[in-house]
């Protein structure tokens, strides 16, 4: 029962901060018993890392979904456009990952509060 920090997005997201205080159950200096509590949350009203990186790669899916529509009118770039495609197929398979993991921080921390 170590208390830690804690910051909290407005999207829902939180990360634990540094080490605050040690619990009467662990006696050496330094350690941690390994049950973390909630000294004190920070609240942030930017958005969270992983956020950024969905905000990131959709931008780059829009713009190279548009390039693919500008080299298809032009008809004379078939490798780029194929090459583009699986481009695009690998960003929105990482946008779909990064989802998910916001998603399970999410859920993991409303099943912590309960």
């Amino acid at each position: 029962m170590c208390y830690f920090d804690q910051t909290r997005w407005s999207c829902g997201y939180w990360k634990w901060g540094n080490f605050r205080q040690q619990c009467p159950k662990e006696y050496r200096t330094g350690e941690t018993c390994g049950l973390k509590l909630v000294y004190g949350t920070s609240y942030s009203s930017g958005l969270c890392k992983l956020c950024e990186q969905i905000q990131k790669k959709k931008r780059r899916l829009e713009k190279l979904q548009l390039d693919v529509e500008r080299w298809q009118h032009e008809g004379n770039r078939p490798a780029t456009i194929e090459k583009t495609q699986r481009d695009i197929a690998e960003i929105a398979q990482r946008v779909d990952q990064l989802y998910q993991d916001h998603t399970l921080v999410i859920t993991a921390n409303v099943n912590v509060n309960m």
